[in-house]
């Protein structure tokens, strides 16, 4: 295959996954992960050219530094970019094909890199799980499960949420590329902040919608700081419900630009994950503050979801209405 479609370590995104799983490096890269990233959300072919990149430095390959780095980037990645990158991820191709053989019997990997891609292939069944297209990763965690296969523990500590970046506008640029992960806000409007579980902050040129991950069954007895950051957690979904609710505000039935519907449907669909993850907490969150303020969250977004839905229906009927009249004319 890489005689037909060449090296993949010779595109843009390919050179710098390279550089980002060199196994010489002392420590993680995370300007040159971003810069993945960039690429990804910035050009048609990234996505696709970032996986072979991916593919080429997981499989088969026995230098565990390399594959822990490797496994760093591609998490980074899908915490980074959009629906484009989550597609060829959450694929049962690249699941079963790459993530499950890193970890099979006859690879014998140390536990660290066990536990790691378990963790990843929990995450992901769990967040995409909602997602019709994505569902590849959950058949294969359910059979993994269904296999006898333990994953790790999931506690408070592990709601690292997936990440949709978006660009910040500045008066000198827009950004390119996928409209759904190149949103705009002004000043004025960052309800919507770097994430603060994310490993290592994103830099503040980066805004990020958030899609909680991981299922945690049970009470959740928190302490004051996984409360504090679960609090913080809150805020951002708060800026997503607002951008949310402002663009509703300020677009006109029947006259929105093409990108802007495109980014109202990816912010409609990562603040209904955000919403399913919120109902699960309120049940199991044991301190009544933070019970009271998932409940407002979680009116919040229901009345924002109302808006969304009659905003959809007039925007039907407005597009029938025209249909119906140029056909009168004729």
């Amino acid at each position: 295959m890489e005689f037909l479609l060449g090296n993949p370590y010779s595109t843009p995104v390919g050179q710098c996954t390279e550089k980002a799983t060199d196994g010489s490096l002392q420590s993680e890269d995370w300007a040159l992960n971003m810069e993945i990233c960039d690429i990804i959300n910035e050009t048609e072919e990234g996505p696709k050219d970032a996986i072979r990149a991916l593919r080429k430095r997981l499989n088969g390959n026995r230098n565990y530094r390399e594959v822990m780095l490797g496994l760093t980037v591609l998490e980074t990645c899908v915490k980074n970019c959009g629906h484009r990158f989550h597609v060829l991820v959450a694929s049962r191709d690249f699941i079963d094909g790459v993530l499950v053989k890193i970890i099979s019997p006859k690879n014998n990997p140390p536990a660290i890199v066990q536990d790691k891609v378990l963790a990843l292939i929990q995450a992901w069944a769990d967040a995409f799980r909602s997602s019709p297209d994505l569902t590849g990763v959950v058949h294969i965690y359910e059979e993994l499960k269904r296999k006898g296969i333990e994953f790790p523990m999931a506690d408070l500590d592990a709601l690292s949420p997936i990440h949709t970046p978006q660009r910040l506008c500045t008066a000198q640029s827009e950004p390119e590329g996928d409209p759904a992960t190149n949103m705009c806000i002004s000043q004025s409007q960052q309800g919507i902040n770097s994430a603060p579980s994310f490993t290592s902050p994103l830099p503040p040129t980066y805004a990020a919608t958030q899609v909680p991950a991981l299922q945690v069954t049970g009470p959740i007895n928190a302490n004051s700081e996984q409360i504090a950051r679960l609090r913080s957690e809150l805020d951002i979904v708060r800026g997503n419900t607002k951008v949310m609710s402002e663009m509703l505000t300020e677009m006109v039935p029947g006259q929105e630009e093409t990108s802007d519907l495109e980014l109202l449907q990816e912010l409609n669909r990562t603040c209904r994950a955000m919403q399913q993850r919120i109902v699960e907490l309120i049940s199991r969150v044991s301190n009544e503050e933070v019970t009271e303020e998932l409940l407002h969250v979680n009116d919040d977004l229901n009345n924002v979801f109302l808006r969304y839905e009659r905003s959809v229906s007039l925007k039907q009927f407005i597009h029938i209405s025209s249909v119906r009249g140029l056909l009168h004319k004729t």
